[in-house]
């Protein structure tokens, strides 16, 4: 179930609550200021963030859109992003594997997401930690944050002061959130696609933020975006997927040509560990899959020539080597050592292909 999040002020600070629900209480303003301070010292962190202009032609101004989530299969946790703005995917996020994920965004304070995950390793819940960080931030009003948790615990902010359109809508182990956005659509596209999806974390993401896009997206265009996984292990190999572009006509487009790249490799070795085991059949359809996911990859017609080789489907091998060739000339140099091909080197088109 979704929910629409307006804001309200108590005395200095704006606190967000769902309609009909009660308000939030936060934290005394001198105690939330000790412990982010404390928090500031323990991190070795300089305490003093100024905030960007707000202007909509500022090009430092996360103008974004965004959908943070968690995969309760798998525990990993995930965000997506996209903006007008350069490099939004290292500026407007912060993942830790098995802790939580947040966004920061609009005029970004980038100490939300250290300080966040900080304060959600105490114990407070994702709510209790935007109203901490709220409170204690004289930035507020500009600012637009929000949490997810290994739990799927949300909590959402967009202050007074972003640029129309901005909101956030928070469903089961998701927060979608935007600002300076075409209107409340793409935020709702956001929402239903994500809520429609299955499969791996990352597509999903990629999904969600392709919705957008249709949507109308960012209100001033689009230059840069990320897409990011990381496992629930917090100490090691927590990053599965790390994938961003920061200058692009085209950057979701750009992304999932890269993502599509990565998940052809991760076929790859797919195909060859079923090569190892002698499952042929397991082989060759990684291997296809591998070559159809990323055509321009030309390993994957490396590894597709390998199994059709054993298989002993020598022309349809022959074939395949010719596409690797044609996207990495330097490719065919190679091939002669490599005793896989062995089968292949009296033959003509072989030869050809590698100038032996």
């Amino acid at each position: 179930m979704t929910r629409w999040v307006r804001a309200f002020r108590i005395g200095p600070a704006r606190f967000a609550r769902s309609h009909g629900e009660a308000p939030v209480s936060g934290l005394p303003m001198a105690l939330a200021k000790v412990l982010l301070l404390s928090i500031l010292t323990s991190l070795l962190v300089p305490g003093g963030v100024v905030a960007q202009t707000p202007e909509e032609l500022d090009p430092n101004y996360l103008a974004t859109y965004s959908i943070i989530a968690l995969d309760p299969e798998t525990g990993e946790l995930g965000i997506g992003v996209q903006s007008k703005a350069f490099a939004a995917g290292n500026r407007a996020q912060h993942i830790r594997g098995g802790v939580a994920a947040i966004a920061h965004q609009a005029s970004a304070n980038p100490m939300y997401g250290a300080m966040g995950v900080e304060l959600l390793q105490r114990g407070y819940s994702p709510q209790e930690v935007v109203d901490m960080l709220v409170a204690a931030d004289e930035g507020r009003d500009r600012r637009q944050v929000a949490i997810i948790d290994m739990e799927g615990r949300t909590a959402a902010w967009t202050g007074e002061g972003t640029s129309a359109w901005a909101g956030h809508r928070c469903g089961v182990n998701y927060c979608a959130q935007g600002n300076i956005l075409s209107g409340p659509e793409v935020v709702d596209a956001i929402a239903a696609s994500f809520e429609a999806s299955s499969g791996r974390l990352e597509y999903r993401l990629m999904d969600a933020l392709d919705a957008a896009e249709a949507a109308g997206g960012d209100a001033r265009g689009k230059q840069s975006g990320g897409v990011f996984v990381y496992g629930p292990d917090g100490r090691f190999g927590e990053m599965v997927v790390d994938i961003r572009v920061d200058d692009h006509r085209e950057p979701l487009l750009e992304l999932r040509r890269i993502l599509d790249l990565r998940r052809s490799g991760q076929f790859i070795a797919e195909s060859n560990q079923r090569l190892t085991d002698g499952d042929l059949t397991g082989a060759l359809e990684r291997a296809d899959a591998a070559s159809a996911l990323s055509p321009e990859n030309d390993r994957a017609w490396v590894q597709l020539a390998r199994v059709l080789v054993e298989l002993d489907r020598r022309r349809e091998a022959l074939a395949a080597l010719a596409q690797a060739v044609e996207l990495e000339p330097r490719v065919g140099l190679q091939l002669p050592d490599n005793p896989a091909f062995e089968p292949l080197h009296d033959d003509p088109e072989f030869r050809r292909l590698t100038g032996s």
